[in-house]
């Protein structure tokens, strides 16, 4: 799928109201794809898909979705058949973050990062699969972290989660690459988004959305040929330690 060819095919995005996944979505529709965005948040949803149609008209839809939750899922893939008409493209991005010590965790709170993290990622490609393959292959994008391979203290529930979305990825990329969908995740550094709880800031040595963003794109201009299955992406110049 070269960037060309993104014109005309369809995406959908989890957690695109804001951060890395509104990046994607922007990104995908600069290149005139068709995208549905989706995040818990119905209000949230229904603006940022009301404000990006003006930027594609008629190529823009919302659903609120949490993916934690089996109907939810399931109803944001009949959203896509209904105003897509079909998926080749799907970002698995929604996800949270919470940092204690594992002696601190709720056990409501582990699942809410367990299950945010690693289930969605199960439910979305699982409803996405057999539609790609309908359509004859895909793409399914995994937004990952560096958390995934490097431990922190203080990150037992978020490591936890990264690391099993790579090992899901990889094993995931193997069992349907036949089918002619291809799968990467995306390991970031540490990016300036709404993810921390502060708004981003442009002056920050950190990566940006759109940095993710344009890995997205890049890997979609791969020769079918071609599988980079995993991408890290660290800022360029940290703050010295």
């Amino acid at each position: 799928m070269s960037p060309d060819s993104i014109r005309g095919r369809t995406a959908v995005v989890t957690g695109s109201t804001k951060g890395i996944g509104l990046a994607v979505a922007e990104a995908l529709l600069a290149r005139g794809a068709k995208v549905l965005i989706s995040a818990r948040n119905e209000d949230e949803v229904e603006a940022t898909a009301k404000r990006l149609s003006s930027n594609g008209p008629d190529r823009v839809s919302g659903f609120a979705c949490d993916v934690r939750k089996e109907k939810d899922v399931a109803g944001l893939f009949e959203a896509a058949d209904r105003a897509l008409g079909g998926i080749d493209i799907l970002v698995n991005n929604a996800g949270v973050g919470l940092f204690k010590n594992l002696e601190e965790i709720s056990l409501a709170e582990w699942n809410a990062v367990i299950e945010t993290n690693v289930t969605g990622v199960f439910l979305c490609s699982r409803a996405a699969i057999p539609r790609m393959r309908k359509r004859g292959g895909g793409y399914i994008f995994n937004i990952s972290s560096l958390a995934g391979k490097n431990a922190f203290p203080g990150g037992t529930a978020y490591n936890a989660s990264k690391h099993a979305v790579n090992g899901l990825s990889e094993a995931l990329m193997q069992e349907i690459r036949y089918d002619g969908i291809k799968v990467s995740y995306i390991m970031p550094g540490s990016v300036d988004t709404w993810f921390s709880g502060n708004p981003p800031d442009q002056k920050s040595w950190k990566l940006a959305g759109s940095d993710v963003a344009q890995v997205v794109i890049d890997l979609l201009g791969h020769e079918a040929r071609s599988l980079p299955s995993r991408v890290e992406i660290r800022p360029s110049q940290p703050p010295k330690k």
